[in-house]
């Protein structure tokens, strides 16, 4: 069984748009281990193909065929000759902007890699196909992500992130967020987020996003969630990306778990604490 880490990105500016409509941005994204999915492969003799099952608190929703990102990165690396059973369990909600469907595929190409010893280049140019935010949940740890998120460089994080994650019952559309972010003007956020504690000379002394007000059109509701989070934990928070999840950085773990809890009492909020990584990525 793989433990499949979200993806949190603590700080993103839109610095610009790509071919094809994509937005180019520079992020500050750290794995962490609180929601995680689990992943379990068992590879199989015979005919090249992919089966998978997908269940787990956060499965509704998440399909099991071709259209998984999972699924599809198997099947772009499956040799001839063999066949793999994926079973998927989910926590890391949809929608939230914690990169679960990114995480779960490049926890495929990982296994892959390592089970048929296939060049890193390969898994490199795969994972940039599947999306963008793949390629950053190969590499794990504290990263720089710029470009679509292909230009990736890795970062001599500062002290260890105790987080507190906390989840609203409505998720918000990547498309959706980047449809209204450019209806919007392509506005830069005025909202910061003092650094934490040895932070600030990884990516500077104060942390935004500009996808916030993007965000709050999509989920009208937004706003009030980050209220509510803000109350339980006594700092500011961070919005997780596209995503409607906020994060806040608290002083220790036990800190991290009594706002985990609180939050998890509110009405459909689901709230985790993890910690990220102070390593730099791959």
């Amino acid at each position: 069984m793989i433990r499949v880490d979200a993806k949190l990105t603590l700080a993103l500016r839109v610095t610009g748009t790509l071919p094809g409509g994509y937005h180019a941005l520079d992020a500050l994204v750290v794995a962490v281990d609180a929601p995680a999915d689990r992943l379990t492969l068992e590879f199989t003799p015979g005919p090249r193909a992919v089966h998978a099952v997908v269940h787990g608190p956060a499965a509704v929703g998440v399909p099991a065929d071709d259209t998984n990102l999972a699924v599809r990165a198997a099947y772009d690396l499956l040799p001839v000759g063999a066949g793999v059973h994926l079973d998927l369990e989910k926590h890391i909600p949809s929608g939230a902007g914690l990169g679960g469907g990114s995480s779960d595929a490049a926890a495929v190409l990982r296994a892959l890699r390592a089970r048929f010893d296939l060049d890193p280049g390969r898994i490199d140019t795969v994972a940039a196909a599947l999306g963008s935010d793949v390629p950053v949940c190969v590499r794990g740890g504290v990263h720089r992500m710029e470009g679509r998120g292909e230009v990736l460089t890795p970062l001599d994080a500062g002290p260890p992130l105790d987080l507190v994650i906390a989840v609203p019952a409505f998720g918000c559309s990547t498309p959706a967020v980047y449809r209204a972010y450019d209806s919007l003007g392509g506005p830069t956020a005025t909202r910061t987020v003092p650094a934490p504690p040895g932070w600030a000379e990884v990516w500077g002394p104060t942390w935004a996003n500009d996808l916030e007000a993007a965000a709050e059109v999509v989920a009208p509701g937004l706003a009030h969630f980050r209220d509510r989070v803000e109350a339980v934990c006594g700092v500011p928070a961070l919005l997780a990306g596209s995503g409607s999840a906020y994060a806040a950085v608290l002083p220790d773990a036990a800190a991290a778990q009594d706002a985990a809890d609180a939050l998890g009492r509110l009405d459909g909020v689901r709230a985790w604490a993890g910690r990220a990584p102070v390593t730099p990525g791959a």
